[in-house]
């Protein structure tokens, strides 16, 4: 059972409050909710969060209560309550053993709700680059929302939500080496510049054994792709070239360079390989197999 305390707004322009809480002295409110009421916002970015800090936030609210209500949507049908924002603080009010919590109730869309939890983590810098670069991933995906948009939303910059998103592209090796943390972010970035999953998997290796800095994995990066730097190879293309190269890359998952050999238009197409085994790979999808 939810009952009315106090006053909340700042949320308004984003998602409306439902009718039935609204009132003439009160237009729009804070609720204690049961804690047994609130169920997990299914679209969570956030996959894991730090224990200690997580005990810290704890102690806390033993100390002082939720200070920040929980943003929560209402699911007729059930009679729950589902998460929006706040999970760190109801998973803290948890293991801190309070009954109830301070809830703003809204009335939220499935985009709605993953991208105000996606705001409130990225804006607390809670996310992991991984996790943020799926959330970017759904919002573009399920809800058909351009990088521009995506970056309006967020408060970013466009050019900072694609390059997160090309996190994704990276192989399994180097996603998992970069949620154990073994590499930072700058490391990740570095590795995108090599268009194949054996060669970033092997870049990664000397990444670790040699504990390299993001500049030395840059300068490793450049050696394995030779003598001519990414931005070299692209300062004499069209920007309608540079993303064609990035699709064609992007499709056959290894380094491609287009070259271009003379004002009408003539040119050339290099497809880089690094084992027999991705030779084979790329004959299969270009000519089907022989």
């Amino acid at each position: 059972m939810a009952r009315k305390s106090g006053l909340g707004r700042g949320l308004d322009a984003l998602i409306p409050v439902p009718e039935e809480i609204i009132t003439d002295d009160q237009p729009t409110g804070t609720l204690e909710v049961s804690i047994v009421d609130i169920v997990p916002n299914p679209r969570q970015p956030r996959h894991s969060i730090n224990q200690d800090k997580l005990s810290e936030l704890a102690d806390s609210i033993k100390e002082h209560g939720v200070i920040q209500p929980l943003i929560v949507t209402h699911e007729k049908q059930t009679n729950h309550y589902v998460l929006i924002a706040g999970e760190r603080r109801l998973r803290a009010a948890q293991l801190a053993g309070l009954d109830t919590v301070p809830v703003i109730l809204r009335e939220a869309s499935e985009q709605e709700s993953l991208e105000l939890a996606l705001i409130e983590n990225v804006q607390r810098a809670d996310l992991t680059p991984l996790e943020t670069a799926e959330a970017y991933h759904h919002l573009a995906d399920e809800f058909h929302l351009s990088h521009e948009e995506i970056a309006q939303r967020v408060g970013k910059n466009r050019v900072t939500i694609t390059n997160t998103m090309r996190l994704l592209r990276l192989p399994e090796s180097v996603r998992q080496a970069l949620a154990e943390e073994k590499i930072t972010e700058g490391h990740a970035r570095a590795l995108l510049g090599l268009h194949s999953p054996q060669a970033q998997a092997a870049a990664l290796a000397t990444i670790i054994r040699n504990e390299l800095t993001v500049r030395q994995t840059e300068s490793l990066i450049r050696k394995m792709n030779g003598s001519r730097t990414e931005s070299t190879a692209k300062k004499n293309l069209s920007s309608e070239l540079i993303d064609l190269q990035d699709r064609f890359q992007s499709k056959l998952g290894t380094r491609v360079q287009l070259k271009q050999s003379g004002s009408k238009g003539g040119g050339s197409i290099v497809i880089y390989y690094y084992s027999d085994e991705e030779l084979n790979g790329l004959v299969g999808q270009i000519i089907g197999e022989m």
